[in-house]
């Protein structure tokens, strides 16, 4: 499909809301971004983070380094105390799930304010009773996949694939749990595609296709 022609359609938009959810190195974050720009969304990946640092008063940082991983509250005394505030450290009701609803407030917040294009961290089930929301998974070759980790994190292919492996587990096992369904399943989402098989450019025109269908746009 023509850029251009997608660009000029991207006026022509409902307050739609777009949840990517990703294989590690599948292109998805990249997908994401393009897709807040075909559709004037805002688009919220690590700057949820900041959000639910805002709504909770924690420090940025302890939501990055706990990022969509469901077993970070075991670590959560070996931080530094600078990590959090004091008044959150001894609040009675500071615990793994009021930090996921932390998160949940500020990516209905968001959500509220116009369309937006959130990256993971289970957007999907959350904004599950919102109207005009999609909900897409990116899959990709695992070649394609160990290439862009090798590159982005400066890996070996082997020491790329134990990265993979280790943080789709964890984002996995954090999905599972808080939505009741499962991460990466075809039940779970209303479109599934393999970026390697079209490339991150056609793969954008190909959901963008799909959701001005999907909302008659």
């Amino acid at each position: 499909m023509d850029n251009n022609v997608t660009k000029a359609k991207s006026s022509e938009h409902k307050d739609i809301i777009i949840n990517v959810g990703r294989q590690i190195g599948s292109g998805g974050h990249d997908i994401a971004k393009r897709l807040a720009g075909v559709f004037g969304c805002k688009f919220y990946d690590k700057e949820l983070l900041n959000l639910a640092a805002k709504e909770s008063g924690f420090s940025e940082k302890f939501f990055e380094q706990n990022d969509e991983q469901k077993g970070f509250f075991e670590n959560l005394f070996h931080l530094h105390m600078p990590m959090m505030t004091d008044a959150n450290f001894y609040d009675n009701e500071f615990s793994q799930e009021s930090l996921y609803k932390f998160q949940s407030d500020a990516i209905r917040k968001a959500a509220a304010e116009g369309p937006c294009v959130f990256v993971g961290r289970t957007a999907d089930y959350i904004l599950r009773d919102m109207k005009n929301v999609v909900n897409v998974f990116i899959t990709c070759n695992i070649d394609h996949r160990l290439q862009r980790v090798c590159k982005r994190q400066g890996l070996s292919r082997a020491d790329a694939r134990k990265y993979i492996r280790t943080r789709e587990e964890e984002r996995a096992k954090y999905y599972n749990y808080y939505t009741g369904k499962t991460w990466g399943h075809a039940t779970s989402y209303d479109l599934c595609i393999d970026s390697s098989l079209l490339g991150v450019d056609e793969t954008v025109d190909f959901i963008a296709v799909f959701i001005r269908k999907r909302f008659s746009l």
